[in-house]
């Protein structure tokens, strides 16, 4: 068994007032790190800062200059940095030509933009600390994109992208790189707006919140670069993207998977 303490760590999380965010500053505040958590909703981000002993700051990571706000009040605020979970995101679901500009760009801002920002600001405390660590949180549509979603899908393979460059441009530095990509989670996220998600998504085995900040966690422990869940999904995207035919030769199959798993999850939020 690996043995870790991260008691005393100073970690910021976005996306923090639900799902993997919540999950990830729950599972971190319970290992002793002092927890920052970000979110839009300040009630939710109340509520939970005041239940695990965390630091909460409302903001909008879409806004201009919301990421230099934010770094310079969570270094403010626990003294300093170790760790950096970019776990924020926007999708706004649909056809592209469907599509506002305004969407597009909050998708850009929020899953990338936001993310690069942070990072490249957070860098001189993470150095400082000896050893940091940034872990993004991307998806399995930044590994295969999703049709219905080619915003979100550029947005997650460019954070993919950049996790993988920095790994290797921070390898001699005490700075780890990480993404962790799931496939569906069982979270608002998807579930709050079953109709407008696509059949291809259901399609995949979900995971929990708590799953993915498992994976968080992992990637502290060990800076692994990616990890991505379930397997079968990893494997699955991996043959999609080496081989692309083999998607759009089995999107029918899997599209029908999907809409028999979207009933099945439909007729459970409804009773």
């Amino acid at each position: 068994m690996t043995i870790f303490n991260l008691a005393g760590r100073r970690a910021l999380v976005t996306g923090a007032s639900s799902g993997v965010g919540e999950a990830t500053a729950r599972l971190l505040a319970t290992h002793g790190v002092g927890v920052v958590i970000a979110a839009r909703r300040a009630d939710r981000l109340s509520a939970l800062a005041e239940e695990i002993g965390a630091h909460a700051i409302p903001i909008d990571l879409a806004e201009p200059g919301a990421p230099e706000r934010l770094i310079e009040q969570a270094t403010a605020a626990l003294g300093g940095l170790d760790i950096l979970i970019n776990n924020a995101g926007a999708h706004h679901r649909g056809d592209f030509a469907d599509q506002s500009a305004d969407d597009l760009a909050t998708m850009i801002d929020v899953n990338l933009r936001a993310p690069l920002v942070l990072s490249r600001l957070a860098l001189p405390a993470l150095e400082q600390s000896g050893a940091g660590t940034i872990v993004n949180v991307g998806s399995v549509a930044g590994r295969m994109p999703v049709p219905g979603s080619a915003t979100y899908s550029a947005s997650k393979a460019g954070l993919r992208a950049l996790t993988y460059a920095l790994a290797e441009e921070f390898a001699d530095r005490a700075v780890s790189i990480s993404v962790v990509s799931p496939g569906p989670i069982a979270t608002d996220f998807i579930l709050s707006d079953i109709d407008a998600v696509t059949d291809l998504t259901f399609s995949q085995p979900m995971s929990t919140p708590e799953q993915i900040a498992d994976d968080i966690l992992a990637c502290i422990i060990d800076g692994k670069t990616e990890r991505t869940r379930p397997a079968s999904t990893r494997f699955m995207t991996t043959m999609g993207y080496l081989f692309p035919a083999i998607p759009r030769l089995l999107r029918p199959a899997l599209a029908a998977k999907g809409r028999r798993a979207k009933a099945r999850y439909r007729q459970g939020v409804s009773s």
